[in-house]
């Protein structure tokens, strides 16, 4: 550690209170909170320009050998001085600040192996960060999100949901219209998320080829037109229960293609 940086005037600050007071604006730097998803940055290969931590804070054996590796400087920030820059009730004990890497796009997927998770109109940040997370252990290619309301896919809030796996997965912003080319041009067969599915969950295991997962909110479900020409697939469940959260729905979607997925 550095010494302890406690003036407002200080450069470094300075990019800091912008990325907080502007957390969704499209920016060449972004602001990471939390160890775990600062590390699992740093071992995605994003380029982290500093790690800042409240005085006295720990960042931890993991982040703190990842910024050893790297080259990253950890710096304390005086506790008065870092109050004043977070003021909400979520108050992280570190943050990085990185370069924002390139957007990942629909042809970036055409290169990859694993199915492509579709999540159309799934606005949650919650959920969707949920859903990377799932889809990046799970072996998917990517996940594209369609009418999220996102005006980036490393919004703060979908990389601490994800606990920074957004990092190492593409995850494509795209307007339905952008989908429905991108997606026909990837020629990979879909399948869509239906209670009354021709198809149930088990039965995927048997499907050797690539397919896109098509999943919907839970108010509206997806769109006819990505559903169009879709295999349907229901998940087993009891009758009462009306429907699952999106984010357990790719799990088991996902847990069922798993082998084929993670082979490949």
């Amino acid at each position: 550690m550095t010494d302890v940086i406690s003036s407002r005037s200080d450069p470094q600050v300075q990019r800091i209170d912008d990325l907080v007071r502007r957390p969704r604006a499209a920016t060449r730097t972004l602001l990471v909170e939390d160890p775990e998803p600062l590390a699992h940055a740093l071992t995605a290969g994003v380029e982290v320009l500093g790690i800042y931590a409240v005085e006295g804070a720990d960042v931890g054996p993991e982040l703190g050998a990842a910024a050893r590796t790297r080259g990253v400087t950890v710096q304390e920030i005086a506790t008065a001085l870092w109050n004043e820059l977070f003021r909400g009730d979520r108050k992280p004990d570190v943050v990085g600040v990185a370069k924002t890497p390139r957007p990942a796009k629909l042809a970036d997927l055409a290169e990859r192996t694993g199915d492509v998770v579709v999540l159309d109109g799934v606005r949650i940040v919650g959920n969707i960060g949920a859903a990377v997370r799932t889809a990046y252990a799970l072996g998917a290619a990517g996940v594209v999100l369609v009418d999220s309301d996102l005006a980036n896919p490393l919004d703060r809030r979908v990389v601490r949901a994800s606990r920074g796996y957004v990092f190492s997965l593409p995850v494509v912003l795209a307007s339905r219209e952008e989908a429905v080319t991108g997606l026909r041009e990837l020629d990979l067969p879909s399948v869509a998320f239906d209670a009354s599915g021709d198809l149930v969950t088990a039965d995927l295991a048997g499907l050797a080829e690539r397919l896109l997962l098509v999943f919907g909110s839970e108010k509206r479900g997806a769109s006819a037109e990505l559903t169009a020409g879709a295999r349907t697939v229901s998940i087993p469940m009891r009758s009462a229960a009306e429907s699952l959260n999106v984010s357990v729905a790719v799990g088991i979607a996902l847990g069922a293609r798993a082998a084929r997925n993670l082979a490949s």
